[in-house]
């Protein structure tokens, strides 16, 4: 049996010392005791925007001629300090809470003597469409494995709860709002025609005696949009509440090069009658 060993050369950050104090504090967290967020990697192309808003441009425009599509994005000035110190933790000060978004993925820098230019980012890079159905099973299995263990959401404390069951009709039910956001470019819980999920879940004929919704946008993997979830009290106690039985999720992605969010995701819940 022949076994072919690929070689993958990776390419080698052009500002490895700033890249190395970036994700130091990553490591470490802004407070002692914080969590650690996944390290970051420079992109060259966020490294060129900064130098564009070194020189005059708006974050929005930089990113824009450098042909950057970003569901988030922050700029961070640092004045006062050389060289990777500019991105020590008490350098950053109040921007260090931005530094540690944990959906944050790739770094640009930029510096003059004195000054730092720092650009993070999520880039949209959503999943293709089919992977519809890998996604929707990573998320009921992520959703199923929280719901195994007691859990507590803000100021409320969970128990375990049964695993939930994949539904066809609740998926509809969440591809329906999911592409309605995802076209015209809003996010609500509630649809242009004033619909909430109770509704359209009656309209695709699934008779419910519980029904519930979680939605999120810009997030583009299902281990994060779960995440997210799980980070606000009032969407983990949907996903965490004994009442329902099954689960339907989808997502959809904005055909628009502007949109800020790019992709929706909704979860719908129920247990039928």
């Amino acid at each position: 049996m022949l076994l072919a060993v690929a070689s993958h050369a990776q390419a080698l950050p052009d500002h490895p010392g700033l890249l190395d104090a970036l994700n130091t504090v990553r490591q470490q967290g802004c407070e002692s005791g914080a969590k650690p967020a996944t390290p970051l990697r420079e992109n060259p192309t966020l490294s060129r925007a900064a130098m564009l808003i070194a020189n005059g441009g708006s974050m929005g425009d930089a990113l824009g001629a450098v042909g950057y599509r970003a569901v988030r994005a922050a700029q961070i000035n640092v004045r006062g300090a050389l060289g990777e110190a500019a991105l020590a933790r008490k350098a950053l000060d109040k921007s260090c809470s931005v530094v540690m978004q944990p959906e944050l993925a790739e770094a640009g820098f930029h510096q003059r003597g004195k000054l730092t230019w720092l650009l993070v980012a999520a880039r949209f890079s959503p999943p293709m469409a089919d992977q519809a159905d890998e996604m929707q099973a990573r998320i009921l299995a992520l959703v199923n494995e929280v719901r195994a263990k007691p859990r507590r959401c803000g100021s409320e404390t969970f128990a375990p709860a049964q695993a939930l069951r994949p539904s066809s009709t609740l998926q509809q039910v969440a591809a329906v709002h999911a592409i309605d956001m995802a076209t015209h470019g809003y996010f609500s819980h509630t649809s242009r025609d004033g619909s909430t999920a109770d509704l359209r879940a009656n309209r695709l004929g699934y008779r419910w005696r519980a029904i519930g919704e979680n939605i999120a946008a810009g997030l583009m993997q299902a281990n994060t949009a779960v995440q997210g979830w799980l980070n606000s009290p009032s969407h983990c106690a949907t996903i965490m509440s004994p009442n329902f039985q099954e689960m339907g999720v989808a997502f959809a992605l904005s055909n628009s090069n502007t949109a800020s969010n790019g992709i929706y995701w909704v979860q719908v819940f129920g247990t039928p009658r």
